[in-house]
Formats: structure tokens, sequence, C-alpha cells
């Protein structure tokens, strides 16, 4: 569907209960920020109700200047709230989160681009409340295997990085040193440097991108080695983000969400208000499910064939 006016399967929910007051009220007593308000997510009602946020660590302001984020881009000079690792482990404790999801703007400001502060949030989650899994959206690191590693050094459960759009509008849509090619090299090592953490990327859909694009685009995420994908409508925050080109379709989605679900990624969500960390918890346990259902059926199969030679 062209057009800039919203189609009628764009509706965020109200907020209605008292949960979402208790969120609001924690997040905003704490200091802290969240994905869900910083970048205008359409969910933040649906996550907020049922008493989960996605925190949004070293700040709120980037140093880049995506063309479809409405987050503040400006230079911190290296400044951090080295408080942050303990109140968004007290936050999340006092939420009684049974799966905590991080995010961060990027810090090209900082020698390792933030990861050993990130690492630290991940840490005081895990020594707080050690049933809590950790999923934790990270920004590119500029492709340092040093920062990659000190996250893998976390051990969180999930490790997300977005490649956001298609390889042929990158650079229209993402920062000049957004690279597409160094993303799927993020996603890539971090599956190299630990086969067991889970990896995850999201696609932003009305952009103008062909379906051969798309198919490409998670054909790349595949080969990659990444487990989860999530699709969504991309939705202009302001007007000085790029317009919204084409709302696709519900059923659209669902076509996407079969095609990805074809190509073996172990858990794929796909929907127009659909956001990277949306249902983050319930991708986590399909994403488990397969990969143990997967072993098993290895393992029976080389029972299997032991038992003929």
């Amino acid at each position: 569907m062209k057009g800039s006016s919203k189609p009628a399967w764009i509706r965020a929910k109200l907020p209605t209960n008292i949960k979402f007051k208790e969120v609001y009220r924690l997040i905003s007593d704490q200091g802290l920020h969240t994905v869900c308000t910083e970048a205008f997510c359409p969910n933040r009602t649906e996550c907020w109700e049922s008493g989960t946020a996605t925190f949004l660590l070293m700040g709120a302001y980037c140093t880049r200047a995506c063309k479809f984020c409405d987050v503040d881009t400006k230079n911190p000079h290296q400044v951090l709230d080295h408080e942050e690792p303990t109140k968004v482990a007290d936050a999340v404790t006092r939420l009684q989160l049974k799966f905590a999801v991080l995010t961060s703007v990027t810090r090209d400001d900082l020698p390792d681009g933030g990861a050993a502060h990130l690492a630290k949030c991940i840490k005081a989650i895990k020594q707080k409340t050690p049933s809590t899994m950790v999923e934790i959206l990270i920004p590119d690191f500029k492709g340092s295997m040093s920062s990659l590693k000190t996250i893998i050094s976390a051990e969180p459960d999930v490790i997300g990085h977005n490649i956001e759009t298609t390889e042929i509008l990158t650079p229209r849509v993402r920062d000049p040193r957004a690279k597409y090619q160094q993303s799927l090299f993020v996603l890539k090592t971090l599956k190299e440097l630990n086969p067991e953490i889970f990896t995850k990327s999201s696609i932003m859909l009305g952009f103008g991108e062909t379906d051969q694009q798309i198919i490409s685009s998670l054909e790349d995420l595949k080969e990659a080695s990444v487990d989860i994908v999530t699709l969504g409508q991309y939705l202009q925050p302001s007007r000085k983000a790029l317009p919204v080109k084409e709302f696709i379709e519900p059923e659209k989605f669902l076509y996407w969400e079969k095609i990805a679900q074809e190509m073996g990624f172990s858990a794929v969500v796909s929907g127009p208000l659909v956001r990277s960390s949306y249902q983050a918890g319930i991708q986590f346990i399909k994403a488990k499910a397969k990969l143990e259902n997967n072993r098993k059926i290895n393992f029976t199969s080389s029972k299997n064939t032991m038992n003929t030679i």
C-alpha cells in the first residue's frame, strides 16, 4: 500500500491497566532509558502491561544518525552512568523478569564502543537473578573482535544485531558508518566465537525494497548462522526521519514469515508492528526448542548409523 497515511492495521494500543503505570514509574524513578519510549515503539503498551520493557543502555544520545531513527544524535564525550548496571539489575528484579531485553545506543566515542559497560550490565543481572535470561541488542562496535569477545564473555542468552534493511538500501537508510557487510560480519563472528549463544537480527520493511532484495537479505542472515529473525513495518518516528514509502499488508508479512521458516531459521516473527524485541522470550523458547529437537534427531540418526556398521 503506497502513501503516507497509516492504514487500519497500524494501530498502537492505548494503556488500560495499573501495570503500565508501575513500569513507567519504576523506569522514571531509576533514571533509566527504554527503547520503548526513545524509539516510540508501537508495542510499548502491550509490553509494559505484561511487566516487560527493553532497557536502552549507555544514555539517550547516539553518536550515529540513521535516517530511520529518532534517538538524538550527540557526542556524549565518553560520559557513562557507572551505576547503570546496578540500576538495571534492580529494575529487572523488581519487575520479576524471567527474560530481560537490553539494547543500547551506538557509542563511537568510547574506545571499545561501550562493550565493557554492556557486559557489566549483563553480569549484574545474572548475578542478582541467576534464573533470568538476558537478550542484548548490540551496535556493530566498528567490527571490533575484542569488543565482540567482551560481550560473549558476559554470557547473554541471545545476542542481536540488526541489519535493518537490504544491502542496496543500507546507504540511504542507515548512518554511513553502519555497513551492511560489517553487520553480517558481526553476526557471523558472534556465532563462531560461541555457537551455543543464539543470534538474532531484524529487517524493517517499507523503504521501497523489492521481494528479491528481502530474500537476498534473509539468505545472507542464514549464511551468517542467525537463529532468530524478525520483520516489521517501518514507521516514520518524526518529520526529520525518512518517510514511509510503502505500508506492507499483514498478509505479505505472513508470506515472509513462511519464507523465513522454510529457510530454516529457528524462530521467526513477522508483522506490521513487530520490532526486534517483540515477544523476545517466546522467540528464544522457540529457537531453543528447535535446536534441542534437531540435536535429538541428529543423535538418533548417528546412533542408527552406528548400529548398521
